[in-house]
């Protein structure tokens, strides 16, 4: 959040939610909830990326793509804790209120 924006993010996978095929999504997740805005922008570049994405899914740990200055000590126990609940609400609420499919992608805006 800034003076002049907020960004949030909801999650509506496609396939079945199981540890191995969120981990960017619990990455993210557990970013907004444990860091500051600094950080946490420089952190989601760095997990929007291509390569990111195909090195979590060839086992490379969340934690080997944290940034200087995180609190990483925070990062890591909250990810290890967040469990897969959050992301199944996020999908539910896609999918019964905002009338998504799984998978398909929105922007809702919201003015202050």
């Amino acid at each position: 959040t800034s003076s002049h924006t907020r960004v949030g993010i909801l999650n509506n996978p496609s396939s079945k939610i199981k540890e191995d095929n969120t981990v960017i999504a619990r990455g993210i997740l557990t970013a907004f909830l444990t860091q500051t805005n600094s950080h946490l922008k420089s952190f989601l570049s760095k997990l929007s990326k291509e390569e990111t994405a195909k090195s979590l899914a060839a086992g490379t740990k969340i934690t080997e793509f944290l940034i200087p200055g995180m609190d990483d000590d925070t990062f890591e126990k909250k990810y290890n804790t967040l469990g897969l609940d959050l992301i199944k609400t996020h999908q539910m609420f896609c999918q019964e209120v905002l009338k998504l499919l799984p998978g398909q992608m929105a922007v809702v805006s919201n003015g202050r």
